[in-house]
């Protein structure tokens, strides 16, 4: 019995990516604005209205698809690298068995962080 492991185990967590990563992105984004706002109007006295003013005034359609388009990228290259480490974590030379899974755990964290700060810098250039 051979199970194809692209499709059962790769694929659906590459669309799972796709599609929560931006949404995550927005809730966030949202979670942020309520902050500023429960910082500066509750604790500093700022006025609601003319904080959603400069809120609404400072946040242009660009940031937005830009904020989404990175997401999207950053969910991508994150999936990937992981599903790549987890994949071959068996063909590791240097341990086997449960130190082989967190060496592998760890250089996937390692190696996502990396390459978000370069796809970050890339991105940023060509939407600039």
């Amino acid at each position: 019995m051979r199970i194809d492991p692209v499709g059962f185990l790769i694929s659906p967590r590459i669309a799972a990516a796709i599609i929560s990563f931006p949404i995550l992105t927005t809730l966030f984004d949202l979670i942020g604005i309520l902050g500023g706002w429960v910082s500066g109007c509750l604790l500093l006295g700022v006025n609601s209205g003319a904080y959603f003013y400069r809120v609404v005034s400072a946040t242009q359609m660009e940031d937005i698809t830009g904020g989404l388009v990175k997401s999207l990228v950053f969910g991508i290259l994150v999936v990937t690298i992981c599903c790549f480490q987890g994949f071959f974590t068996h063909m590791r030379t240097d341990s086997y068995g449960a130190r082989s899974v967190s060496l592998s755990t760890t250089s996937a964290v390692v190696i996502s962080c990396v390459m978000i700060l370069i796809s970050d810098y890339v991105v940023t250039s060509f939407i600039l």
